[in-house]
């Protein structure tokens, strides 16, 4: 039992470090589609994700939750919100990496932890452990100096942030698998992305058929670029640890972050290595936090599990004691 345990951690692990390391690579794949334009490739994606996913739900045979989602209107309202905060978070990053923005788009998933914890508070009432607060203060000021230095607020960084801790806060609530969810997203996507290409198609401007059958594959390519790192995720996420996978999730930034810097040969002025040192020892602070508070919680649980033990066993004793009493 302990080898397939173990088995199966290797197995999640594997998925994590694919799903995380596809996302961290992705920006090596948007330059390829040029000359598509940024909304091209968005609707691509859009169009594409779904026939992927939808092949996927065909051999699985997983269509019961579509039933239950179409007679459940909350949810539907909150898969569109879903679908329109992650088509902005879409966009906007494959924007950035196409226009050379690849370091800043990473430190909107740097940052990302950071808006999560902040909408908790403000949205959600949720209570901060002061070291939590202190990541908070730390990346707000990171923020400020990183303004400094680019001349201007990152608006790239702050609207992949605050567009994926709101797309995670909708999931949340939802509560739907993984390719699920992406079905349902992609499905109402679907329409408005497929009419704006036949727009661009009427109007001369597409790429699809006019670049050559390589680029048009590239264009189909997206949505399987789309689906796969979301499979292995989940894969992921039934295998390992919450803590392992808040762990992992910095891998996709970090080698967003050091192709920017290496492949891409984008600016990295002092301030803005101040800037993301100050990120880093926020996350830092987060992880070293998350960490502690999951072995005192494990602790916990193995003295409260000891003493149930303990319990049983001195009922048992107890039990056994009054029968041979009464025997005699």
């Amino acid at each position: 039992m302990a080898g397939t345990s173990k088995s199966e951690q290797r197995i999640g692990l594997l998925n994590g470090f694919a799903a995380y390391g596809m996302w961290g690579l992705v920006p090596l794949f948007w330059p390829l589609l040029k000359p598509s334009g940024a909304l091209e490739i968005l609707a691509h994606r859009m169009v594409w994700s779904l026939g992927v996913v939808g092949v996927a739900l065909l051999v699985m045979r997983r269509w019961a939750w579509l039933g239950e989602l179409l007679r459940q209107p909350r949810k539907l309202g909150l898969i569109t919100i879903a679908a329109a905060v992650i088509t902005v978070n879409w966009g906007v990053y494959i924007w950035a990496v196409n226009s050379e923005h690849v370091v800043e788009a990473s430190l909107g998933y740097f940052i990302n932890p950071l808006v999560t914890i902040a909408m908790g508070v403000l949205l959600l009432k949720e209570r901060l452990r002061p070291v939590q607060w202190t990541a908070v203060g730390v990346g707000v000021a990171a923020v400020l100096v990183l303004a400094i230095g680019y001349g201007r607020p990152p608006w790239i960084s702050l609207t992949l942030a605050f567009s994926f801790a709101t797309y995670g806060l909708v999931k949340k609530k939802v509560n739907l698998g993984g390719i699920e969810s992406l079905a349902a997203e992609t499905a109402i996507q679907f329409l408005p992305a497929l009419a704006y290409l036949l727009w661009l198609s009427s109007s001369g401007e597409a790429t699809f058929a006019a670049e050559g059958a390589g680029h048009a594959a590239l264009l189909a390519a997206t949505g399987v670029v789309t689906a796969l790192p979301l499979v292995c995720f989940g894969a992921a996420a039934i295998r390992v640890p919450l803590s392992t996978l808040g762990l992992l999730q910095y891998l996709a930034p970090v080698f967003q972050f050091l192709l920017g810097i290496l492949y891409f040969h984008e600016a990295m002025p002092p301030e803005r290595w101040a800037g993301f040192a100050l990120v880093w020892l926020a996350l830092s602070l987060l992880t070293f936090d998350a960490l502690r508070t999951a072995r005192r919680a494990a602790r916990t649980l193995r003295a409260a599990t000891s003493e149930e033990h303990q319990g049983e066993i001195a009922a048992a004793r107890r039990t056994y004691d009054e029968r041979e009493s009464a025997a005699r």
